[in-house]
């Protein structure tokens, strides 16, 4: 078999939420050092929203995003650096232009799964400065497949080179997956991609789906170090696919020992499928929410799992982080 999988590591970028956003300039040295030896395709830096997004409603970073990119920068020599951008956290001028500066090969830009059209601007201006440019779709179960297809014409129309769609709340099944990723790959001309996370316990078996619905591109994170209930974990997927012979040009061994490192010096806890993380993926909730959940229903003596449920109903996604005091205030007087 021939098939040539590029994984994106998203480890630096979507573990800093596991450990609120406090990744360190030497924790960033280490790994990207450790990394750029397995011949991984690219790696993601980044507070956990992305580039431009720390702030006291989302999480303060531990380090400026100037600092994280350039001290990536310094150990990556075959292996791309990429970074999230969220239009709205995230602009041109003060943002964009600073980390392409700063040696920025991958702008990942992404938008909520029904609002492509703000991501126009930020993807045209990568193109036009010679850098790569992928359109991301996040939350992208809270829309129908059909919708999802349009939404990512528009933004390949835009100039994005690679598609992909993110399960940020977890709540994907394998049938899910296939449904989507195939409609995708049969319809647009540029790569298409998939983001899993792990709160049903599904996010290797809906890669390896969207694996062989044509996804070429896949995310992943090392021990699973991200949001909520993590990612799909980066060794086993590649142990995974060179068991079945896929070709992804890394070195299984080195991944392993970058795994054994990443226990060791990043992980603050061991990435678990927590009962809350079950929650937030049957409200279809962004996995991210579960450390603001559980502090405001702490507070207000009120069951963080309401509290999901109730922010799914309002179909609440990254960035309205607010609602969720709101919602326990209401819950409270429900008491």
């Amino acid at each position: 078999m021939t098939n040539k999988i590029n994984f994106y590591d998203v480890t630096l970028r979507d573990g800093s939420h596991a450990i609120s956003h406090q990744l360190d300039e030497i924790q960033i040295d280490e790994y990207t050092k450790e990394i750029e030896k397995t011949g991984i395709y690219a790696i993601e830096v980044g507070h956990g929203n992305g580039l431009g997004a720390s702030s006291v409603l989302v999480g303060q970073s531990k380090i400026s995003d100037e600092l994280l990119i350039k001290t990536a920068r310094n150990n990556l020599h075959s292996t791309k650096l990429g970074i999230h951008v969220i239009p709205g956290f995230a602009t041109i001028n003060k943002d964009i232009k600073n980390a392409l500066s700063w040696g920025v090969d991958i702008v990942r830009v992404a938008s909520h799964c029904t609002e492509a059209d703000t991501t126009e601007r930020h993807l045209g201006y990568v193109r036009e400065k010679g850098k790569e440019a992928y359109g991301l779709l996040m939350m992208s179960h809270m829309t129908t497949p059909e919708i999802l297809l349009d939404e990512a014409i528009k933004m390949q129309t835009y100039g994005a080179e690679a598609i992909v769609i993110l399960d940020s709340a977890g709540s994907y099944l394998p049938d899910d997956v296939k449904e989507r990723i195939s409609l995708l790959a049969k319809n647009l001309n540029v790569p298409v991609g998939f983001h899993a996370h792990n709160n049903l316990g599904l996010a290797i078996s809906n890669s390896l789906v969207a694996i062989e619905s044509g996804a070429q591109i896949i995310d992943g994170a090392v021990k699973g170090f991200g949001a909520g209930a993590g990612n799909a974990q980066l060794e086993v997927l590649v142990a995974l696919l060179e068991k079945m012979d896929y070709q992804t040009n890394i070195d299984l061994y080195k991944i392993l020992d970058v795994a054994d490192m990443v226990e060791s010096r990043l992980l603050k806890e061991p990435i678990s499928i927590s009962s809350l993380s079950i929650v937030s993926a049957i409200a279809g909730v962004f996995s991210g929410f579960s450390k603001h959940v559980k502090r405001v229903s702490k507070e207000f003596g009120v069951d963080p799992r309401d509290v999901f449920m109730e922010l799914g109903r309002q179909k609440i996604v990254a960035g309205q982080e607010d609602t969720i005091i709101d919602i326990a205030i209401k819950l409270q007087k429900r008491i």
